[in-house]
């Protein structure tokens, strides 16, 4: 018997990542203590003050103690760029470093979904999961939300005048004021919904997974990099790994379920064999099992960032330097309120820019800050304010596919970005508009003038090199496990991948497309609805 065959351990289900869908999986996967759940995370614990203080993604995003510090591959559409993309690590994976900015998206996206041959997934299937995940605790004019779910939710707390000001200027520009863009309809200018209790960050981890943790049927292991999956007779039987160099056999009697990210997980399955012939003999690895759509579909935002010069120094360029930043760690310490609880979005706008459309296509995400260096995340020492524009259904397909067979070496992300006319179109637009916002007579009292692009951009042309040359995806990884009924698809409705049983894909690889907005309430719902799948089949 091989190694392979004899496990050193054997749960019932074995979850491969402990990030946001990894934490929820464990959550529910063992509650009522009938299964025996494995979960694997191969970063560690979030012992970091900043997990928690909401501003503390400054400090983590470029952490590689947290973050796997992936970038794409040097593409002519984005000036040859190498464009960080940023990955959670450790548990609660990407819920410790992103912008906590909860979008459920549009219920036409998942109506899509469902004409794609996602049955189940349909707007009126997956509204009441978001429902049951909420705790919500702000308005709700439309009567639309859960306020009892794991996951507390509240608008933004600190209003400063600059962002009171920004929602006026979308109203004279003909924008409603949105109460509830979770609601009844996205569209229009308000705050942003984020997952805070208290002026902290509320991650997967705190959320579900802190909770559960005393449960002897739920056994949690960090430091474990899984490398590959093992089979026997053409089912998934566990996982291989290395903890602290040491190698590991770890045995799942019913299911392997990967949950380590549209990155991670289309990686494991071709490093294990599954995925498009040719990707894997260019590779070097074996062949078990031909899914040519393994790594294809690659979704993500792509988000270009306008900076103004503020007139009034009232902007967190000021507020988180010298004796301010002093002043605002005392003050968060003793209230847990300031500048500290900002996460990356303060105000939103959700348009359209055209007629015809069933829905927004551009996102904004408005900041009172504005970066010398937005990748490194480095402020500017003059006041300044920032608004992100990004599309919110790209139609640009890119891949992530493996080029070795050594599990350390990061696959080779190739996004696309502003491959066909309407991505090109919609970006050029959403940023003609978010400039029109912005000089709107509510921000007088706050422009001093546009810095980047700057007044010289007025051309189609002039805009579109100006989002090649300074775009950045805003780390909405999704798509490269697509879920569909047809033939194609890497999983079924069910989350099963397609010939391979006792094994499923449960996180933001199984998108068919793209949801307008941040992805981590889909991620969520994702999780939590791939349970209920997960359980059916173990009760049948």
């Amino acid at each position: 018997m091989s190694r392979a065959d004899n496990p050193e351990e054997v749960f019932d289900f074995v979850i491969v990542g402990g990030g946001t869908a990894g934490c929820i999986l464990a959550e529910r996967l063992s509650a009522g203590g009938r299964h025996t759940v494995a979960l694997l995370e191969a970063g560690g614990e979030a012992r970091s003050p900043w997990t928690v203080i909401p501003a503390g993604f400054y400090k983590l995003l470029t952490n590689p103690r947290y973050n796997w510090g992936f970038h794409t591959e040097p593409e002519a559409a984005t000036g040859m760029r190498e464009i960080a993309v940023p990955r959670g690590k450790g548990l609660g994976g990407s819920t410790l470093i992103n912008g906590m900015i909860y979008v459920r998206g549009q219920p036409q996206d998942y109506d899509r979904w469902a004409q794609r041959g996602c049955t189940g997934w349909g707007f009126s299937d997956i509204e009441p999961v978001f429902r049951r995940l909420e705790a919500y605790a702000g308005p709700d004019p439309d009567g639309l939300r859960g306020d009892a779910g794991p996951l507390p939710l509240c608008e933004v707390q600190e209003r400063p005048g600059i962002a009171e000001a920004f929602i006026a200027a979308g109203a004279a520009a003909g924008y409603p004021r949105n109460p509830d863009y979770n609601g009844a309809a996205q569209d229009g200018f308000g705050y942003y919904q984020v997952n805070q209790k208290d002026g902290r960050r509320v991650s997967a981890e705190a959320a579900w997974l802190a909770p559960a943790r005393g449960r002897p049927n739920l056994s949690v292991r960090t430091g474990v990099f899984v490398t590959g999956l093992t089979f026997a007779e053409g089912r998934a039987t566990g996982v291989s790994a290395l903890r602290g160099g040491q190698k590991l056999r770890i045995g799942a009697r019913r299911e392997v379920i990967l949950a380590a990210g549209a990155v991670q997980s289309p990686q494991l399955l071709e490093l294990s064999g599954i995925g498009a012939p040719e990707v894997l003999r260019r590779a070097g690895i074996e062949l078990r099992h031909a899914l040519p759509q393994v790594g294809e579909n690659y979704l993500d935002h792509f988000c270009t960032r306008m900076n103004w010069r503020v007139r009034l120094p009232e902007t967190l360029n000021e507020e988180t330097r010298g004796w301010r930043l002093l002043r605002a760690v005392a003050q968060y310490a003793l209230t847990r309120k300031g500048v500290l609880t900002f996460g990356t979005g303060l105000a939103h706008g959700f348009v359209r820019t055209r007629d015809g459309l069933d829905g927004p296509d551009v996102q904004f995400f408005f900041m009172h800050a504005s970066y010398a260096n937005a990748a490194e995340r480095k402020l500017d020492r003059f006041p300044g304010m920032t608004l992100g524009v990004t599309q919110l259904r790209p139609e640009s397909r890119g891949t992530i596919h493996v080029t070795c067979p050594d599990p350390a070496v990061q696959p080779a992300i190739r996004p696309n970005f502003l491959s066909t006319d309407e991505d090109r179109r919609a970006i050029v637009e959403g940023m003609k508009i978010g400039r029109r916002v912005v000089e709107q007579a509510p921000m007088d009292r706050y422009r001093v003038h546009e810095m980047s692009p700057g007044p010289e951009c007025r051309s189609d042309a002039d805009w579109l090199q100006f989002a090649r040359a300074n775009g950045q995806t805003i780390y909405h990884t999704a798509g490269t496990c697509r879920m569909g009924g047809d033939d194609g698809a890497v999983v079924d409705p069910a989350l099963r991948v397609r010939g391979v049983r006792g094994l499923r894909v449960i996180d933001a690889s199984v998108m068919p497309e793209m949801v307008s907005g941040n992805t981590q309430a889909a991620v969520m719902m994702i999780a939590d609805r791939g349970a209920d799948l997960v359980l059916q089949d173990a009760r049948g």
